[in-house]
């Protein structure tokens, strides 16, 4: 059984997506569109902007999402999922390639919800950091004996490799307190704040209105979503996982593992760079996997 899956912020280059611009015409219409819905021109700053462009989250996020469900709609009978699944951002992008919300609301969603986690990043100046080589119950547990910042689990990328999330100081304390644990590296991240943390609440307040607000329909293959980790194919349930997913953390290790369990054993990643690929691999080295960029 087929699974295709969708990379999240991090995963973007200079000069992404512009092959596809070039030699697909609908892949050229919808890029298009995507300057219009946006109302500034994308597509300039993926093809041919710098990096730091790229990494403002309010382009990241929108760059990721087009590039990996462009593809999708450009590659016709060969786009067959038996399930999909994202990594955070990556959700939206499986929602709309597996038909559950139109390209249009699903761009806007996304947009809206770069713009509101940059507003919460700087209401509250925080970080994330990479957890190597530690168990997962063992970075629980030192997060949780941290009472006076906020600092939680954020993404369960794969066993042995944990993103902790948090306030400026509670991402310090932690990473002192996982090294001296035992863990190989605690490895701050370049990133805008501590997403899928408590300090992402204002944003996740100014979105469910807008996610409430639109018209999610039965995808036409099971979505593994990262706050369930299971197959969701009911509106009212995405809707509302989607919305906790902006504070609560991506289960990518125990989505994947479902899967397989569910009879994936040939992943598919599309979108830009390969990291899925490589957390796929980490979790369950039995299955075949593959990208499309």
């Amino acid at each position: 059984m087929k699974a295709f899956v969708f990379p999240g912020q991090g995963a973007q280059f200079v000069g992404m997506g512009k092959d596809l611009y070039e030699t697909s015409p609908v892949a050229k219409e919808m890029f298009e569109k995507a300057n219009e819905i946006l109302g500034f021109r994308i597509t300039d700053l993926m093809f041919a902007g710098t990096d730091e462009d790229l990494r403002q989250t309010k382009v990241t996020q929108p760059a990721i999402f087009l590039h990996s469900v462009i593809l999708a709609k450009t590659m016709g009978d060969d786009f067959k999922p038996d399930m999909v699944a994202g990594h955070s951002l990556g959700e939206f992008s499986a929602l709309v390639a597996a038909n559950a919300l139109s390209f249009e609301d699903g761009l806007t969603l996304v947009y809206k919800r770069a713009l509101a986690m940059q507003k919460a990043c700087e209401l509250n100046p925080s970080t994330m950091a990479a957890i190597l080589a530690l168990p997962d119950a063992k970075v629980e547990d030192i997060c949780a004996s941290i009472k006076d910042e906020v600092v939680v689990p954020a993404n369960y990328n794969c066993p042995g490799q944990i993103v902790i999330s948090g306030s400026m100081a509670g991402i310090d304390k932690a990473c002192e307190l996982l090294l001296a644990a035992g863990a190989k590296r605690a490895l701050k991240l370049k990133v805008g704040g501590a997403f899928h943390s408590p300090l992402m609440e204002p944003a996740k307040v100014e979105l469910s209105e807008a996610i409430n607000s639109t018209e999610i329909s039965a995808p036409t293959c099971p979505v593994y979503q990262n706050v369930s980790t299971i197959g969701e194919t009911e509106p009212a349930v995405i809707k509302a996982n989607l919305i906790a997913q902006l504070t609560a953390p991506v289960k990518w290790t125990q989505s994947v593992q479902h899967m397989v369990a569910d009879g994936a054993n040939e992943f598919i990643e599309l979108g830009p760079g390969n990291v899925l690929q490589g957390l796929v691999k980490k979790i369950a080295p039995e299955v075949a996997t593959s990208g499309k960029q």
